[in-house]
């Protein structure tokens, strides 16, 4: 046999091989969805919620002064489009809250002699406490606060030295220019200090380690239970599983116990290797992180025997807990900025379990917020949870009819 012979014959047979491949891939229908769906996934993730222009950061307001001008200014604040003024508060420890519970990145704290301070041209300073826990919030909120000051400033220039301006506006009435001749201490009317909370260096480090906690938790405790009960089909056992009297949530609920403890251990090695390796700060109580942990480990074990409920083989299972997986990492916040996505998105967002527990992990861990603060976040965990194992009862019994 000639060579020319046998690379045909052998070009025939890949040829073969390859359209057999071909015929399995398009009857597979979960594989052709996994083909199809992730470049689809990933570009409407990517190109529509995906935004790292920060806008509409949630900020409350501490105004002392109660004054024209420091309401007014508060509202030029909130048409910057990067503050969100969403209330107003009566004390630095509500202010501290807040920020602590995740319901506001900034707090903007006027004091009480702001006005007066101007007017006599003495100079006033704005604080604007930002949650540095996210460095890109916080750089945000910084850029526009002083870009903020700048135009302040401009504007009350020509009032300074007395010429004439548009801004007039921003003095009471009958009145034009602010203070006696060359009587200003500072060089500006009035100074915007950002001051950076819980990450004063904004080390990405610090943001991202404790995300992981999360995203490892996501992705390793869906694929523990998805994988355990798929793995029993394929080895024959589930049939056996069946024939004990053993209740179907009894199922539910004893496939899961064992991993809530491996769960946890994970936790401790990240926040370990945190510490140890990136100098993460752990602010608050390790009972409260562990706490706050448990409910988010249930539902990713429970949206992992939805998965082995409907996936046939640990491919499947792995293809499908994917397309839940990505989603979630995208739309959390663990990577990119919550207060950047479009509001459909930060819809979808609030549903993801893992969103609540980033914040809870990073309240506790980097703002040494207790447990109680971030009760509304535990509770939406909680309600995930409930439907998740609900659904995956109901559906492993249509497994087993």
């Amino acid at each position: 046999m000639s060579a020319f012979t046998q690379i045909s014959a052998s070009l025939v047979r890949t040829l073969a091989m390859a359209r057999k491949e071909f015929r399995q891939l398009v009857r597979d229908r979960p594989t052709l969805g996994f083909v199809v769906g992730i470049p689809t996934l990933q570009l409407i993730l990517f190109g529509y919620a995906i935004n790292l222009d920060v806008r509409h950061v949630p900020t409350v307001v501490l105004d002392r002064s109660q004054s024209e001008l420091s309401r007014r200014i508060v509202g030029e604040l909130g048409a910057t489009q990067t503050f969100d003024v969403v209330g107003s508060i009566e004390s630095e420890r509500a202010a501290i809250r807040m920020l602590e519970s995740g319901r506001a990145g900034a707090v903007v704290l006027i004091p009480p002699d702001f006005e007066q301070r101007i007017y006599r041209g003495r100079g006033a300073e704005i604080s604007i406490l930002a949650d540095a826990s996210n460095p890109t919030v916080a750089t945000a909120v910084a850029l526009a606060g002083q870009g903020y000051g700048s135009s302040l400033n401009a504007r009350m220039q020509p009032f300074i030295t007395g010429a004439d301006s548009a801004a007039l506006r921003l003095v009471p009435e009958g009145r034009e220019r602010f203070g006696p001749d060359r009587d200003l201490v500072r060089g500006e009317a009035v100074r915007i200090e950002v001051l950076p909370f819980y990450n004063p260096e904004r080390r990405t480090a610090v943001f991202i380690v404790p995300g992981l906690v999360g995203v490892i938790l996501t992705m390793t405790m869906m694929l523990m239970t998805a994988l355990a009960i798929v793995r029993e089909r394929e080895r024959g056992t589930f049939e056996f599983l069946i024939a004990t009297p053993i209740r179907r949530g009894e199922v539910m609920i004893g496939k899961i116990l064992p991993y809530l403890v491996v769960g946890h251990i994970q936790v401790g090695l990240i926040l370990l290797l945190g510490a140890l390796l990136f100098s993460v700060p752990i602010q608050g109580s390790l009972f409260d992180l562990g706490v706050g942990a448990l409910p988010f480990l249930a539902s990713m074990l429970s949206m992992g025997l939805v998965v082995s409920s409907v996936a046939r083989t640990q491919f499947q299972a792995t293809q499908l807990s994917f397309f839940f997986f990505l989603p979630s990492m995208l739309l959390s916040g663990f990577m990119f900025p919550f207060e950047a996505m479009p509001r459909a998105a930060q819809w979808i967002g609030e549903v993801l379990p893992l969103t609540h527990f980033l914040r809870i992990v990073r309240g506790v861990l980097l703002k040494g917020a207790p447990i109680e603060s971030l009760a509304w976040e535990v509770a939406a965990i909680l309600a995930f949870m409930i439907a998740a194992l609900a659904l995956a009862t109901l559906t492993f019994r249509k497994r087993l009819e």
